[in-house]
């Protein structure tokens, strides 16, 4: 993966997960957006788009930044929300919105601040 290409994946999770933090605003917090049907369609697809991402990541950038667990973690939830027909915990959604995403965000801008400057 080129650095260009890899900044942009970085620049691309970050808008994922400010979009998420937007649609709860909208919503007046994370349960009020789950339970309203396009809020829940948003998130959904805001997170699996961030594991899809993070999957792409090389195993050097994941070993370097100790990011197997994030990796994997986020691809599984994306495994999950695409694949799960009979429909997903949204209990786990929520523990995810206000556990991980933060944590995950503030990972995500210190990696791009250490290989870019920015």
């Amino acid at each position: 993966m080129s650095k260009k290409s890899f900044e942009a994946k970085l620049d691309f999770i970050i808008e994922m997960i400010e979009n998420l933090e937007k649609i709860i605003s909208r919503h007046g917090g994370i349960v009020k957006s789950i339970k309203d049907f396009e809020g829940q369609m948003a998130i959904l697809m805001g997170i699996s788009q961030i594991g899809e991402t993070l999957k792409k990541f090389s195993d050097e950038i994941v070993e370097k930044y100790d990011l197997k667990a994030d990796r994997d973690g986020a691809y599984y939830t994306r495994n999950y929300i695409v694949h799960d027909y009979e429909g997903v915990d949204m209990g786990f959604i929520e523990n995810i919105l206000r556990n991980y995403i933060p944590k995950l965000k503030e990972k995500i801008i210190y990696i791009k601040k250490e290989e870019y400057g920015n």
